[in-house]
């Protein structure tokens, strides 16, 4: 049996500097982007920030309403606890009147009405924003002694 030898194109390092050859014009072909798959990513791109802009300015709105909302409630429970703590007697009726609480001004109104048990009167305090669009932030109740 004897051995002969292969023929020169088919030597491993003729086959290599072959496929090489190939590959490097291959890749010189496809090297760059089309337009058309620039537009699509950028557009991609467009739709995903305006989409993340939006979570923000939502995430941001809903801090402010949360601020409100805890300012809103500290006026009402200090407007109860100056009637709860103050030395007038609790009337029956209503009224209204600013409150301010944190550098947020509010529009209080206090509601006060008899309950079945004469030493005890029914206090309901609603906390709103001022302006036309007017926005209740807390509604807030307490039974307090008559003094």
């Amino acid at each position: 049996m004897s051995l002969r030898p292969l023929p020169s194109s088919l030597t491993p390092t003729a086959m290599r500097a072959s496929c090489s050859s190939r590959g490097q014009r291959r890749d010189a072909a496809q090297r760059g982007f089309t337009l058309l798959e620039v537009l699509v990513a950028l557009t991609i791109i467009a739709v995903a920030l305006t989409a993340a802009l939006r979570g923000a300015m939502a995430l941001t709105s809903n801090s402010q309403d949360v601020n409100l909302k805890l300012y809103a409630i500290l006026a009402a429970e200090n407007q109860l606890l100056e009637l709860r703590f103050g030395r007038a007697q609790v009337s029956v009726g209503e009224s209204r009147f600013d409150c301010e609480q944190g550098g947020v001004v509010f529009r209080c109104s206090q509601s006060v009405t008899q309950t079945p048990n004469p030493f005890f009167r029914r206090v309901e305090v609603r906390v709103a924003s001022t302006g036309d669009n007017t926005r209740e932030f807390a509604d807030l109740m307490a039974l307090l002694p008559v003094n």
